[in-house]
């Protein structure tokens, strides 16, 4: 699956338009983070892009959300490691592969970002450093919805949280127009 196409199957099965700005910002993420260790970008990104192509038609029942859209997507003939990266990241299976621990990862903060985002001053993703998102992350009732203990599994990929903010912040600030920030 191309981008082309993998955004024509985010656009047909997702009616919230900020969910698909949040599909836009894991993409970026993933994109990075594979660039970073050396990884698949077209692979790692297609995974952030369509990770959450389901969520129109499982929010009524969770417990199938990533396993719906691991189906889609296997029928679409994605490679193994976006599916299982889709599933891992919904807690439908264990996480073993890299790609798999950077979109568990990355989910939660690309929330964590948006948010600081909004709150900052001029609601400029591009006037945002790490630091501030980290003083943001410290704030245990800001974005609350941003699972600390997710975020911080980025540790497992051999990533501090710092470094992890600050791959996740550069790869937003690079589609801020994309979202809206």
């Amino acid at each position: 699956m191309n981008r082309e196409e993998a955004l024509s199957l985010v656009n047909s099965s997702t009616s919230n338009r900020n969910l698909v700005k949040h599909m836009y910002a894991a993409e970026a993420c993933m994109r990075r983070l594979a660039e970073h260790f050396g990884e698949d970008p077209q692979d790692w990104s297609i995974a952030g892009l369509v990770h959450d192509i389901d969520y129109d038609s499982t929010k009524d029942d969770f417990s199938k959300h990533g396993l719906e859209s691991a189906r889609i997507l296997a029928d679409r003939g994605l490679c193994m490691d976006v599916i299982d990266a889709v599933k891992a990241h919904a807690s439908k299976k264990i996480i073993e592969k890299r790609i798999e621990q950077a979109l568990y990862a990355v989910d939660p903060m690309t929330g964590l970002i948006v948010a600081s985002a909004l709150m900052h001053p001029d609601k400029k993703i591009k006037s945002l450093d790490a630091q501030f998102v980290l003083n943001r992350f410290r704030e245990k009732r800001f974005a609350a919805g941003a699972n600390r203990q997710q975020i911080m599994t980025c540790e497992r990929m051999g990533l501090s949280l710092e470094d992890f903010t600050g791959i996740c912040l550069e790869a937003m600030k690079s589609i801020d127009s994309d979202l809206g920030l």
